[in-house]
Formats: structure tokens, C-alpha cells, sequence
């Protein structure tokens, strides 16, 4: 089927329209974070057109345009928690994607009683709100003396990804046809040497997909984050709030940090894209 110049333009056009919708509040978001308060607030809006400034990035994170790195003090020095967002995410995506790959390979391969009842309680159990086990889970850190540490928070977003995990290993493992398994078998090989060596290799664009939408999901927590931390450790989503004072909201300090929050997401995600762009695609694989 043919289409004419003039309606494969419009159909161009509209595409970047919509991309344009999508990503402009992105840009005005960032572009606050260089501007001044009267900038931010100018009349009629200022989208393009306002002398840039770094100051914003040099109280929340120390450091200037220079490059130099001058930590500071006060309540908007944010550089320390950017780093606890990292670590609790890159380490609660590593542990269920553990867990999950293991689980996810049993229930796709192996034949068990009460398989599909397991399956369908791993999928209840992410329906139930967070909200109703936030306070027992204090009580029980608070007992265990997990609260306000690197590895309770871990723990924590480890078990709100992994059903999502492991129903997503297991859809990606389906995918991949249980012949290679059996012939691998008749030669010799031992259910870990497959899992191992065959299946996991073949599964890495599903791994990066689930990878990418457990670092996400981690990484935007509020409530287990607000709940299960005092003073020590505090994530992006939590310390935005103290950007709302008395005084009123320091924009563009909030927006400084909403900035650089969304790099090591970015990164994490190019980092995967090759294998991500294949995971999506692992349908393909069925006959």
C-alpha cells in the first residue's frame, strides 16, 4: 500500500509534535534548574530566552562551573543522597533480578504441584498496596535494626520488584523453546549448566527489560523510603520535600536536583539498550 508525499509529511510532523509534547516539560524542568528566581516566575514565561546560572547546582550538589567540587552546608546540600538513590537501587535491581532469575526459570521449566497457583500468588501479592505493610515493616526493622540502612532499604525495594520480576523472567524464559533445554540434556549437561550457560545468555534482553523497570521503580519510591529512614540515609524522591519551607519552595534548587536525578537512570538505561531493544522483541523466538 502507497502513500502519498504530502500524507507521509503530516504523519512526520505529527510524530514530532507529540515527541515534542512529551519532552517539553522535561526541558522546562531542566532549564529551571539553571535560572534565577525571577526567571522562573517571569511574565509571560520565559521558555528560550534567560541568562543561564549555575548557582542552583552549586548549593544542592558543591559544585561550580569550573568543575570544582566545594561541599557545602545547610539543608539543600543534596550530594550525599543522590548517591544513596544509586546505591539503594543499583543494589535492590541486582538482588531481585537474583532471586528472580532463579524463581522465573523453576516455574517456566520445571513441572511441580501447585505451579500455577504459585504463579498467581506472586501476581497478588504485587495488588496489595504498600501503604498496608508500611507500618509492620517499621516495627519489624526497628526490632531487626534495619531502619535508617543501606541494606533494610535494599531488602525492602528488593521485595516490592520482585513478583514484578519474576513474572517477567518467566514470560521472557517461556519464550525461549524448551527443546534447547532437552537437547542439551541427551548431551550431558546438568539443569545449572543450562540455566547458566544456554538460558540466561539467551534471556539478557529480558533481563535488561526487567533491570530497567526494577532500577525505576526503586529509584521513584517514596513511602517504604519516608518510612524506613530517620537521618542517615534519605533517597531523591524523600528530600525533594525539603525543598518546601516556610518561606516558600526553592524551585530552583528542587528542579537542580530533579535534573541530576535523571541522569543515572538515563545512563543505566543506554547502558542496557542493546539488550533492552531485544528483550522487548523476544516473542519473535515463538514458532
Amino acid at each position: 500500500m502507497t502513500h502519498s508525499k504530502p500524507a507521509r509529511t503530516l504523519r512526520i510532523l505529527g510524530a514530532w509534535l507529540l515527541v515534542g509534547l512529551f519532552f517539553f516539560p522535561i526541558y522546562f524542568w531542566t532549564s529551571v534548574a539553571f535560572r534565577e528566581g525571577r526567571d522562573i516566575f517571569a511574565r509571560p514565561p520565559q521558555v528560550f530566552e534567560f541568562t543561564p546560572t549555575f548557582d542552583n547546582f552549586q548549593k544542592v550538589f558543591g559544585v561550580t562551573i569550573t568543575g570544582a567540587v566545594t561541599p557545602g552546608g545547610g539543608n539543600f546540600y543534596m550530594a550525599p543522597r543522590l548517591w544513596d538513590s544509586i546505591v539503594i537501587a543499583a543494589g535492590s535491581t541486582a538482588l531481585a533480578l537474583l532471586i528472580a532469575t532463579l524463581a522465573a526459570y523453576a516455574l517456566s521449566r520445571m513441572q511441580f504441584r501447585g505451579r500455577h497457583s504459585f504463579v498467581g500468588w506472586v501476581l497478588s501479592t504485587r495488588m496489595m498496596p504498600p501503604v498496608a505493610v508500611a507500618i509492620p515493616m517499621f516495627f519489624i526493622y526497628k526490632t531487626l535494626g534495619l531502619l535508617d540502612t543501606y541494606l533494610g532499604m535494599i531488602l525492602i525495594h528488593a521485595l516490592m520488584n520482585l513478583p514484578l520480576a519474576v513474572l517477567l523472567m518467566k514470560s521472557f524464559f517461556d519464550d525461549i523453546p524448551a527443546e534447547i533445554d532437552e537437547s542439551a540434556i541427551v548431551d550431558g549437561a546438568s539443569r545449572f549448566m543450562i540455566f547458566r550457560r544456554i538460558v540466561l545468555p539467551m534471556a539478557k534482553g529480558g533481563i535488561a527489560a526487567t533491570a530497567v523497570l526494577c532500577f525505576i521503580f526503586s529509584w521513584t519510591e517514596f513511602l517504604f523510603a519516608l518510612t524506613l529512614t530517620q537521618t542517615s540515609i534519605k533517597t531523591v524522591p524523600v528530600v525533594s520535600t525539603t525543598f518546601v519551607t516556610s518561606v516558600g519552595t526553592a524551585w530552583g534548587n528542587m528542579a537542580a536536583l530533579g535534573a541530576a536525578a535523571i541522569v543515572p537512570a538515563f545512563v543505566f538505561v543506554i547502558a542496557v539498550q542493546k539488550h533492552l531493544v531485544r528483550g522487548l522483541t523476544m516473542g519473535s523466538l515463538k514458532q
